[in-house]
């Protein structure tokens, strides 16, 4: 009786091994199912939670510059309102995890010094069991992931803490490869000296406003920019100074536009803005913005010399001007070209 008996748990905890590393082979699937971060998290948690039944999971992620850890992704039949909020490292469970770098698992919180109870308040019942696990690769701390269990819940094992370790390390694999794939876009899609965009994936960007505006009826500027005899400042004071000039330049221009709005380097000396549902009256304003803040932008050489620029702007509106994109990257360029062969230091409407 007591073999059978052994038989029957020993089948049993073959089943959950199964169980287990047929869970972890579909989350190693899911890795490359997205590169959106809160996506590929929640798809991972919902499949661990086929084996680690919890009130609340929670996925916390660094921010660097302020060294606190904010909850990116909640995951509760009890509340969501922990998406968004801010915990300092070193503070609470959690906290002391982003820290040391340790995981940790509370089978009773209240006999862990470590914890604070602001966390009960925030998911709205009383925490009794907590496992919190560091989410890092390759040295490089990203999150903490932290469940949660109530009064009523079975405490946590540490057999859920290997699991749930297991499921971090797939979790950080995946936030690497978002992460690492964002930077390559960035490096494709931007130049390198200004930050802006790069005239190819300005194309790209036009197209598809063009596009939006037609299907929403809606109103698109562009904006063509090129700096007054920019050619001096290389003859004169060297190319690195040029481009100093052309940084400086791209940063004001990126700094005053809206978030809706796009900035691209078309070439050269040489910028544009789109502007999507912007009339020509408020790019004309925007432009006049811009015009008066290129004029008065110094910048200071190395020996001390201050540079000044002054620039043309040509501007054409969708659908007013032109219907096509190639007509409005015509005429908005024509406008400045008029602006560069008589005044410069002007702008010019379609």
């Amino acid at each position: 009786m007591t073999e059978r008996r052994d038989d029957e748990r020993l089948l049993e905890m073959l089943h959950r091994r199964n169980e287990e590393l047929e869970t972890l082979v579909q989350i190693g699937k899911t890795l490359t199912s997205t590169l959106d971060i809160e996506e590929l998290s929640n798809l991972i948690i919902e499949k661990g939670n086929l084996l680690l039944k919890s009130r609340a999971w929670s996925l916390l992620l660094v921010d660097e510059y302020s060294n606190e850890l904010i909850f990116d992704v909640v995951v509760s039949d009890v509340t969501t309102e922990l998406k968004g909020q801010r915990l300092p490292v070193g503070e609470g469970i959690a906290g002391w995890v982003a820290k040391h770098r340790e995981a940790v698992l509370a089978a009773d919180v209240t006999l862990d010094p470590r914890f604070n109870d602001c966390l009960e308040q925030q998911v709205g019942f009383k925490a009794c069991s907590v496992v919190c696990v560091p989410v890092q690769i390759q040295g490089q701390l990203l999150g903490v992931m932290q469940l949660v269990n109530g009064e009523d819940d079975e405490p946590f094992t540490h057999n859920d803490l290997t699991l749930l370790s297991a499921i971090a390390d797939y979790i950080a694999i995946g936030i690497s490869n978002a992460r690492n794939f964002s930077r390559v876009r960035e490096l494709v899609i931007t130049d390198d000296l200004t930050g802006l965009y790069n005239a190819r994936y300005f194309d790209d960007l036009l197209d598809v406003e063009i596009s939006r505006a037609q299907r929403f009826d809606s109103t698109l500027s562009l904006v063509f920019i090129d700096l007054d005899f920019f050619k001096l400042v290389n003859d004169n004071h060297g190319h690195l100074v040029g481009s100093r000039m052309l940084a400086e330049i791209g940063q004001l221009l990126k700094t005053r536009i809206r978030t809706v709005d796009y900035g691209a380097r078309y070439g050269g000396d040489e910028f544009v803005l789109i502007l999507p549902q912007t009339s020509k009256q408020g790019a004309y304003d925007l432009v006049c913005s811009l015009r008066e803040m290129v004029r008065n932008h110094v910048l200071l050489t190395e020996d001390g010399s201050e540079i000044r620029v002054t620039a043309s702007f040509g501007i054409a509106a969708y659908p007013i001007d032109a219907d096509n994109k190639i007509d409005l990257i015509r005429l908005a360029d024509n406008m400045m070209y008029k602006v560069k062969q008589t005044t410069r230091d002007g702008v010019l409407m379609a």
